[in-house]
């Protein structure tokens, strides 16, 4: 029988895990695997709810408490190191806290995986239920990741990532800044399920424009060499189209792209394979529910 962790970052959202729970319980009750979740909670500053036992599905629940706040992806970094260091599984499956990543799809993860041994199966977006603004901002932000990186990448975080890959991202140190950057980098053979992205539970989406640029350039800064030989390349073309009529209007485009390269040199900065490997220090106690 296939053990299955499902490893959840949490910041505060203790209220929306509670119903995320009871519902993929639901969703797993027919299911011949044994599913287990890991939650990392972030740092949260808010009361923990109380959180049922009573979950007859799922096999296991337990929460890593850490130190400090770390952010999203380096919460499911974490989280895959300590699955990888201490438990026995075979496959990963990261999603969000918030309802967003529908439990409701667990089940197309889990009918694949009898189908794909040993395969990366990614959660391809199909659809979304922002308003129209973060609609087109996303579209924008794939836009400017392929023109960059000549990937398309329509997948996060839900995923469902075979032991082999999971030791593959925690050896890399790009993981540490962008979960789905780094796995479209070190896996291509991907099995796409079609994924609708949910409504969140409780209260407005985290995701705001800015933070959505970040999580577009963190994703960029994973394939820096691409976007540094794309950038020079574009220079070189540029240069000779405008060598005959160089103005301040026709050097903004060059002023810009330099800036740019500088914010994703700053960014890749934040890949550490040493804060990876060291992690699970900042676990200030585990707590088990079930």
């Amino acid at each position: 029988m296939k053990e299955i962790k499902i490893v959840i970052p949490l910041f505060n959202d203790w209220k929306s895990l509670e119903r995320l729970l009871e519902n993929i319980n639901l969703q797993i009750s027919k299911s011949n695997m044994n599913i287990s979740i890991v939650v990392v909670d972030d740092g949260s500053i808010e009361e923990k709810k109380n959180i049922s036992n009573q979950l007859e599905n799922i096999k296991s629940i337990k929460i890593l408490h850490l130190k400090k706040n770390i952010g999203h992806a380096r919460c499911i970094a974490t989280g895959l190191k300590y699955i990888f260091d201490n438990e026995d599984f075979d496959f990963v499956i990261p999603m969000d806290s918030d309802g967003e990543d529908r439990p409701e799809e667990i089940v197309n993860f889990l009918d694949l995986i009898s189908k794909n041994t040993n395969k990366v199966i990614v959660g391809e977006r199909i659809k979304r239920s922002e308003n129209m603004f973060f609609k087109f901002s996303y579209l924008i932000h794939k836009l400017i990741t392929y023109t960059f990186t000549g990937r398309s990448i329509k997948f996060g975080n839900y995923t469902c990532l075979p032991k082999s890959t999971v030791e593959k991202m925690i050896n890399n140190k790009s993981t540490w800044n962008s979960f789905s950057g780094t796995l479209s980098k070190i896996e291509n053979q991907l099995v796409k399920s079609p994924s609708i992205r949910g409504v969140r539970y409780y209260g407005p989406s985290k995701m705001s424009f800015l933070n959505l640029i970040k999580h577009s350039l963190s994703i960029i800064a994973v394939f820096k060499f691409n976007v540094f030989i794309r950038s020079i390349l574009f220079l070189i073309v540029y240069f000779y189209l405008v060598s005959q009529n160089i103005t301040f209007i026709t050097i903004i485009p060059i002023i810009l792209l330099i800036a740019f390269l500088i914010f994703i040199l700053l960014l890749s900065r934040r890949e550490n394979l040493e804060e990876l490997k060291n992690s699970e220090k900042n676990i200030k106690n585990l707590e088990i529910i079930k």
